[in-house]
């Protein structure tokens, strides 16, 4: 077993000495675009796709946005997460098997919801979006906890922004594709044939091998629960801890309310659905690709610390178009330019993010403080934007979107102590055999 790892000077020796981002491009980077794929997939098919069904079987804003409640497992992954950490599922291991039960699950969920009639079974709707959910945050702990330990400490940068940009292309196809479709064919067949990009990520969970991380796993439950929260707080102090935990509720805050009722604020603006998936498409995905490629390079070179800066600012100003575009109206060219910008904005900011949550984990309880930390970052989505279609009612698209990029600031201020333009910190050792 390969020690060199626990030397933190090693590591930041080894990122700066190393031969340029082309070392880093290895099959691992590749098993991350199939699982990054496969976690985003379910959270865009609840905003997107169920967002579009729902408008055009004349739901309102306000109804549309208390259906974003939910999405409430969301922030709350990290009470069920040290589970995942304690026990395995079948015989694939503690990180494959349950990626595999959750993929299976989440395949066939997702494929029922077209079954349902929205205006006569709303709430039998509700409960089984609120399933597909649940699923899918219980993927997403423990990808992030596969991804965290098959990657070597100066590999976390760009693991995050490749990962974050498979994830930011899955809303492709229920933001695009599956729109397109259901202006040609029934619903019931859309969210089958949405359901099937499931597969792709299962395969791969079944055809890797399962991560190898020194130390033992949790041996109880209450070890489990009690001990990633432990070392969390003491590691620097209670202080400490909360400027962290601030930081995360805040950096996306103002992008999450602005993405969250896109695709109702476009059909208001008086595009029609296929206008909306043709042009995602395209701009969706090279904004995603350019976002993936530029944070990954710049994070190498920059670090963590000021790509959180930069990336940041780049994320905010990424919400300025949609104020623009509901200023001006429906023009499909500012329409593309605004979902490129947003793509490579997030993009960025994301990349970084995770990379800053992936450095904060401690390698022997990835699974529970990961999902604390993103169930944290998914707060704002989840509970703040229930009132979005209560804050559009009153001040309207143009101005909501000027409040959603007031909100980002905070975030971007709270750098000064999380992460100092010119502080260097080594990610946390983690040592053990690589895929």
């Amino acid at each position: 077993m390969n020690n060199k790892h626990n030397d933190p000077s090693k590591v930041a020796s080894d990122k700066t000495e190393s031969g340029g981002w082309q070392q880093y491009l290895n099959r691992r980077m590749l098993i991350l675009v199939f699982l990054g794929f496969s976690s985003g997939l379910p959270l865009f098919i609840l905003i997107n796709l169920v967002q579009a069904w729902l408008s055009k079987s004349g739901l309102d804003v306000k109804a549309i946005g208390l259906f974003t409640l939910v999405m409430f497992p969301y922030p709350w992954k990290f009470i069920w997460s040290p589970l995942m950490d304690r026990f395995s599922f079948g015989s694939l291991g503690r990180r494959r098997g349950w990626m595999m039960l959750t993929q299976v699950a989440l395949f066939f969920a997702i494929g029922s919801l077209g079954w349902l009639d929205p205006v006569t079974q709303l709430p039998v709707i509700a409960a089984l979006a609120t399933l597909v959910a649940f699923l899918s945050a219980s993927q997403d702990i423990v990808i992030d906890a596969f991804g965290r330990e098959i990657l070597d400490d100066n590999e976390q940068g760009l693991g995050a922004a490749v990962k974050v940009n498979a994830y930011k292309v899955a809303g492709l196809v229920p933001g695009a594709l599956s729109l397109i479709l259901a202006d040609l064919i029934s619903w019931q067949w859309v969210f089958w044939i949405t359901a099937a990009f499931m597969l792709p990520g299962l395969m791969c969970t079944l055809l890797v091998k399962e991560p190898q991380v020194y130390g033992d796993p949790p041996k109880t439950i209450e070890d489990a629960v009690i001990l990633p929260f432990r070392e969390f707080v003491t590691r620097d102090g209670w202080a400490n801890a909360v400027w962290i935990l601030s930081f995360i509720f805040l950096y996306r805050l103002g992008d999450s309310m602005a993405a969250t009722l896109a695709t109702k604020f476009f059909i208001d603006l008086g595009f029609q659905l296929t206008q909306i998936g043709a042009i995602a498409k395209v701009t969706l995905f090279w904004g995603s690709i350019a976002g993936g490629i530029v944070g990954g390079i710049w994070m190498i070179r920059l670090g963590i610390n000021r790509a959180l800066w930069i990336f940041g600012v780049v994320q905010a100003l990424s919400i300025l178009g949609f104020a623009l575009l509901a200023h001006t109206g429906p023009n499909m060219l500012l329409l593309g330019l605004t979902l490129a910008f947003e793509a490579f904005g997030v993009g960025l900011g994301t990349s970084a993010f995770v990379a800053f949550i992936a450095r904060t984990t401690d390698p022997r309880y990835t699974a529970t403080q990961f999902a604390l930390f993103t169930s944290l970052a998914a707060v704002p989505r989840t509970f703040t934007t229930s009132l979005i279609g209560y804050i559009v009612a009153q001040t309207g698209w143009f101005q909501f979107f000027l409040l959603c990029f007031l909100l980002a600031i905070p975030g971007l201020l709270l750098l000064f102590k999380v992460a100092p333009w010119n502080e260097k910190k080594a990610l946390p050792a983690l040592v053990g055999d690589r895929i």
